[in-house]
């Protein structure tokens, strides 16, 4: 009769340690705190625990002894896709990553897709932390995340009273864009704007869906151009504004062709995103209308491919945002919350803009 086979049990931090004769310290040292060690310790350490077949300590029972996930959740109203597509996501994930890796810490995506409404994702994360990234205020993936009892910290909308945030004076920002080319003596502008809701909604928006947006980033910035208009005489409620749910060059092609055909003689294009503005000039260029000779063409964020071609925009600090809002999350020293970070924007007059035909 065959005598069964033995398999030898798997290796763990224990008989690690008593392989090489050293404290179980010592082992979970050489992975969690290598500093503590000699190079040549954690060296013999990570040689026995490769011949012994041991894959390091267990990270959920490190979280559940240190009541730390070593992680910080990113939550965006988006796919994930979109963190790795978009140039001002990028950006700003950017920023957070270089302040994660000098906390060393990971950092978890945790995509709330428009229109879902299932917050498992979020409920569920093994996070630390949440930086919000641009979400409506009515989003259940928002409300779930200000629920759980760790910090966060939002970053540009929605603007809620107790809650860290960092972001830009959006309304004055963009102010400074339509009193540019007011002052160039455009009066027949037209708006395209990012999504105002978590509905798909593409077409003209009326005053009462301006005023009522639940992303506070556009709402602010739509203010901002009503203010200016209506304080030079220009009847805001004349303007055509257009509405894009999705955030790509396409998008502002259609509606670029949208407001075309609201107004045929505007002589000035404002788009409240460089992507939204790069896809305007787009469809002026198959209609062979010159910008900025025939209609001017204005974005907002600054991103390298818009300010490279020369867009008239305002440019923000997109990395610090990220930055910023990663150092408010992981600063050792934050004891209450409510904190405000504005950082500063600077309009970029470029070669998009001039004053309209006669």
């Amino acid at each position: 009769m065959d005598r069964p086979s033995r398999t030898r049990p798997p290796a763990t931090l224990a008989s690690l340690a008593a392989e090489l004769g050293v404290s179980r310290t010592t082992v979970s040292n050489a992975y969690n705190r290598p500093d503590q060690l000699s190079p040549q310790l954690r060296s013999r350490v990570m040689e026995a625990a490769r011949r012994m077949g041991y894959p390091g300590p267990d990270p959920m029972a490190r979280s559940l002894r240190t009541r730390k996930a070593g992680a910080v959740g990113l939550l965006l109203a988006e796919q994930a896709s979109y963190a790795i597509r978009d140039p001002g996501a990028v950006a700003f994930l950017e920023g957070l990553t270089l302040e994660c890796d000098e906390a060393q810490v990971g950092l978890l995506l945790v995509p709330a897709r428009p229109g879902s409404e299932d917050i498992a994702g979020v409920t569920r994360a093994a996070v630390d932390g949440f930086v919000v990234y641009s979400m409506p205020d009515d989003d259940p993936h928002l409300t779930a995340a200000l629920a759980r009892p760790v910090p966060s910290v939002i970053c540009d909308q929605p603007s809620i009273s107790g809650t860290d945030s960092v972001g830009i004076d959006d309304k004055a920002a963009i102010r400074q864009v339509a009193e540019h080319l007011l002052s160039l003596g455009h009066h027949r502008i037209g708006v395209i704007c990012m999504r105002l809701g978590r509905a798909r909604m593409d077409g003209p928006v009326p005053i009462e869906r301006q005023q009522s947006a639940r992303y506070h980033v556009q709402r602010n910035r739509l203010l901002g151009l009503r203010d200016a208009c209506n304080a030079a005489g220009v009847a805001w409620d004349r303007i055509p504004v257009v509405e894009r749910f999705e955030h790509t060059v396409e998008a502002g092609q259609s509606a670029a062709a949208e407001v075309l055909a609201l107004d045929p003689g505007i002589t000035a294009l404002i788009a409240t995103s460089d992507v939204l503005a790069l896809g305007a000039i787009t469809e002026l260029t198959r209609r062979h209308q010159r910008v900025p000779e025939d209609v001017s063409v204005t974005g907002f964020d600054g991103v390298k491919t818009a300010v490279d071609f020369g867009l008239t925009t305002v440019e923000q600090p997109v990395v610090d945002k990220g930055r910023n809002a990663g150092r408010m999350l992981l600063s050792p020293a934050r004891k209450a919350a409510g904190r405000r970070i504005v950082l500063p924007t600077r309009f970029l007059p470029g070669r998009t803009t001039a004053p309209p035909r006669h």
